[in-house]
């Protein structure tokens, strides 16, 4: 049974689930708090996040409309938590980029080992499964996270490969939790999560399918993850909105080149020739993330953790941290590092055990904790 939800949950969920846009819910949630929120009236919901009365009283009635006592209820029956933004167990990386969830449903298990999406056609050749396969159960092996939004196709067997390789896998969905979506695909789903994984959704627990929403859940596979990873795609496809986006988070997106005359060769193609990194190998993968995201292998990886601790980036984080806690937004205003090369940093010092996370997404060194 699942912890009942404190009231800043309760009122996520309800700014959730009253479709109030997830930065001005953010704001509202910062600057009112739970008690003033139930209080406060349609002036005061505007001023606190700076948009027209006439919105904030539309969102306000919706939020106040929204039965989430229901909602908490049928979170209880699926095993599922709720993550709302700012909380200790939100990921860092989902968290940086300009229009993060307000919540996250999650049934499972959101581990700290670094996480890439592999992304492609729903309706891949056999050559793009294979790549797949190959790709996403090679990662596993690496202790990657195989992230991805349980689609047909490209999707489901990149989850499926990581989960047979033994490792573990992150299913972003378009729909709620209540609602998986291919129906086919819930059984993996149920799979990904009873195998240490996480199916995630920011969407209330009952959404039903909606094209409008599988954008939203694009941004969520890219915000999450070190890398993109692109197999097969037509022109104009979803893959190529995930990519265009991990671009603008500052990950690394990669393409799996294709034959010259396929059309689901059209995406990673196009991704090539504007400068993504090709993919051919799981050593291709690893070698366009950040250094030190994903662990050396057996043989090489004592060296190189020793050699990691003593980088001049990471005695710099240590010496700000000193005897404070400090945010991730504070670490890179301090060092002056860009949010994705901080977030690389203080995975490989947790890793090494050099400073732990606290509430609230804050680091400390773990000698003065």
């Amino acid at each position: 049974m699942s912890a009942a939800w404190s009231e800043r949950q309760s009122w996520a969920a309800r700014l959730n689930g009253g479709h109030t846009p997830p930065r001005r819910a953010w704001d509202l949630l910062e600057a009112l708090g739970p008690r003033r929120l139930s209080s406060a009236g349609d002036e005061e919901w505007a001023q606190a996040c700076g948009a027209r009365v006439d919105e904030a009283a539309r969102w306000r009635r919706s939020a106040l409309d929204f039965d989430v006592a229901a909602e908490e209820r049928r979170a209880e029956d699926l095993g599922a938590r709720l993550l709302v933004r700012g909380d200790g167990e939100y990921p860092d990386l989902l968290a940086s980029i300009h229009d993060p969830p307000l919540v996250l449903y999650v049934q499972g298990t959101m581990t700290h080992d670094p996480p890439v999406a592999f992304v492609g056609s729903r309706v891949p050749t056999g050559y793009g499964l294979r790549q797949a396969r190959t790709l996403a159960s090679d990662a596993a092996r690496r202790g990657i996270v195989v992230v991805s939004g349980l689609a047909g196709g490209v999707d489901g067997a990149a989850h499926a490969a990581a989960l047979e390789a033994g490792g573990k896998s992150w299913a972003v969905l378009g729909t709620g939790l209540g609602r998986v979506y291919p129906a086919e695909h819930r059984e993996l789903a149920r799979r990904i999560w009873a195998k240490g994984g996480a199916v995630i959704s920011e969407m209330p627990i009952d959404t039903a399918p909606k094209p409008e929403l599988f954008p939203r859940r694009n941004r969520i596979v890219a915000g999450l993850s070190w890398g993109v990873v692109v197999i097969e795609g037509r022109e104009k496809s979803g893959s190529l909105i995930t990519a265009r986006l991990a671009g603008e988070y500052g990950r690394e997106v990669l393409a799996v080149p294709g034959p010259v005359d396929s059309p689901l060769s059209e995406a990673p193609h196009r991704l090539l020739a504007q400068g993504a990194a090709w993919a051919f190998s799981i050593e291709d993968i690893v070698a366009a993330l950040p250094r030190g995201v994903v662990a050396a292998t057996p043989a090489t990886s004592s060296a190189a953790r020793a050699d990691d601790v003593h980088s001049p980036e990471e005695e710099r984080i240590l010496a700000l941290l000193g005897a404070h806690t400090l945010s991730l937004d504070e670490l890179v205003h301090l060092s002056g590092l860009d949010t994705a090369l901080i977030s690389s940093i203080m995975f490989g010092l947790e890793t090494k055990e050099r400073v732990i996370s606290t509430p609230g997404q804050r680091y400390a060194q773990k000698e003065v904790c």
